[in-house]
């Protein structure tokens, strides 16, 4: 019976968040603009303290540097995997192997770490998606532009609170900067938890609003879907056996699975060059938002 409440204790919260989003869609509560005001105070306020946290707890050596490294190239393996299947299967969206690789980690993987795994540290998530990060600010936001825009990825980078907040985290750990606090260190963790709290809350319900089900043309979609699960269950197996035999169990593998069933960067819509083609890759999202949902609520009666 605990067990029970526990996995209803963990799932729960997310169904309701994201029912109330799509509550305020329905019901005009809150407009697109607030929405997308909400988003901003998520990306560039709180979750940059949640970033912070979890990179200044974080243990860094050689061997830990391999985690994010191995990710990076699983990415840059798995994109070109979907490059593949999509020329395979005679598609002509330009935008669809990006689908196949990629992590909305900051958006919905920190909020649903701490529910699925609560008193494990987050620095477990944080030093794998280290790699992911580095991945889609680099080479996947090169490609996906369709363009060598070099300085506009480099400001982008320069700008970026997400990515300002991950560096100052690694600098803080990594230098033992963050362990020399001593007692001040309660004062930061006082400060970057009560910044952090409203993170899962408002991503949660950002992601309910803008899932709109009866718009998604589930027949088109499910190829999409199938090579995501398809890519990502090649990573998993990848991941698991290194882990288990170079790395000596080095990865948790629980933040592994929960990285994989994350949805593609939302960014990616943003990037079409056709309205059509647009509508099509926001559809793909939304639905690998909703398998990401139902893979949690799985997750959470598996472990």
């Amino acid at each position: 019976m605990d067990r029970v409440i526990a996995v209803i204790g963990t799932v729960v919260p997310v169904f309701l968040a994201l029912a109330l989003g799509m509550l305020c869609r329905g019901r005009q509560m809150i407009t697109r603009e607030g929405v997308d005001a909400l988003k901003k105070v998520a990306i560039n306020l709180t979750l940059p303290f949640v970033l912070f946290d979890a990179f200044a707890k974080a243990e860094y050596s050689l061997q830990t540097l391999a985690q994010p490294v191995l990710v990076f190239v699983l990415c840059c393996a798995a994109l070109g995997l979907g490059m593949l299947i999509i020329r395979v299967s005679g598609s002509k969206s330009r935008l669809a192997p990006f689908l196949a690789s990629g992590f909305e980690a900051g958006m919905l993987g920190y909020a649903l770490f701490v529910m699925l795994f609560p008193g494990v540290s987050t620095a477990k998530f944080a030093i794998l998606d280290l790699g992911q990060t580095l991945f889609v600010f680099t080479l996947y936001k090169i490609l996906l532009s369709g363009k060598r825009d070099f300085k506009s990825v480099g400001r982008d980078m320069v700008t970026s609170p997400v990515l300002w907040a991950v560096a100052l985290g690694v600098v803080a750990g990594a230098t033992g900067l963050y362990a020399g606090l001593g007692p001040w260190a309660g004062v930061v963790d006082s400060v970057t938890s009560f910044m952090a709290a409203p993170t899962g809350v408002i991503i949660l319900l950002s992601v309910g609003y803008d899932l709109v089900l009866r718009e998604i043309p589930w027949r088109k979609t499910a190829g999409f879907i199938a090579m995501r699960l398809g890519v990502m269950a090649v990573m998993l197996a990848a991941i698991v056996a290194l882990n288990r035999t170079v790395l000596n169990g080095m990865i948790f593998e629980g933040a592994a699975v929960l990285m994989l069933i994350l949805p593609p960067p939302y960014v990616i819509p943003v990037f079409a060059d056709e309205p059509a083609e647009r509508a099509q890759i926001s559809s793909a999202l939304s639905a690998l938002t909703l398998v990401t949902v139902i893979l949690f609520a799985v997750l959470s009666v598996v472990l």
